[in-house]
């Protein structure tokens, strides 16, 4: 039997590189998906019967209850979140940098995930089962001298997911990290980086549908890699 079949997967940032690598995959495996992005609606571009978007912001929390409430009346619940969402805006002289850049990323990176974490356990810990998966990144365990504030942003959801892990399992709830090095996405714009050295979206939603495939007593707190191209130097 596919252990995909059927879930309910909740998706931040669907619309888009990794998120929208996630989607389609877990949507070829059977699974019910429900994309919560700002930017535009998933469903748009894959129409799908199992597919579901909703536009809205995952630092908004009015938004955020939104579209959970949505996802319960389409789907019935959630079984999985897929944190993902994110936003990455270079700061290589912290001295230049205004309020808004430091609170865009924040409002994305950390406020987002607490909201999106807060309303999925509550529809998760009275059916006492359930798995977060949050996508942070190496930036949330190497920094990087060019995107301090970034960094900051991701090691401060990794310290989120890690505490909620102990928090949650005793109530059947699974949490997991998955930290890719650096993916080929819009996050780079037109600087000069050497893309071929880089993991494509593919390769993380892939890593993704492997943490979710896994048995219900398998638990895995924390997957890290990179493209040994890049590991290389």
């Amino acid at each position: 039997m596919n252990p995909l079949e059927n879930k309910v997967i909740f998706i931040t940032g669907a619309s888009s590189g990794i998120g929208r690598a996630t989607a389609r995959q877990l949507l070829e495996q059977g699974a019910r998906v429900f994309d919560f992005s700002r930017t535009h609606q998933l469903a748009e571009e894959l129409p799908h019967p199992n597919l579901t978007s909703f536009r809205g912001d995952v630092g908004q929390e009015a938004d955020v209850q939104a579209a959970f409430r949505l996802c319960v009346e389409t789907y019935g619940g959630v079984d999985v979140l897929i944190n993902n969402a994110g936003l990455g805006l270079p700061t290589p002289d912290l001295a230049e940098t205004d309020l808004d850049t430091y609170e865009r990323m924040m409002n994305t990176n950390v406020r987002g995930v607490f909201l999106c974490n807060r309303e999925a356990l509550r529809l998760m810990k009275p059916r006492q089962q359930g798995h977060i998966v949050s996508v942070i990144s190496m930036a949330g365990q190497r920094t990087n001298p060019g995107a301090p504030l970034y960094c900051a942003s991701k090691f401060g959801a990794r310290g989120l997911s890690s505490g909620l892990a102990d928090q949650v399992l005793k109530h059947g709830i699974k949490v997991t990290d998955v930290n890719p090095g650096p993916t080929d996405s819009n996050y780079w714009g037109d600087r000069p980086v050497a893309r071929e050295k880089f993991l494509q979206a593919d390769d993380v939603a892939r890593v993704i549908a492997f943490v979710l495939s896994q048995p219900e007593y398998v638990v895995i707190r924390e997957i890290n890699f990179d493209n040994m191209k890049f590991l290389a130097g």
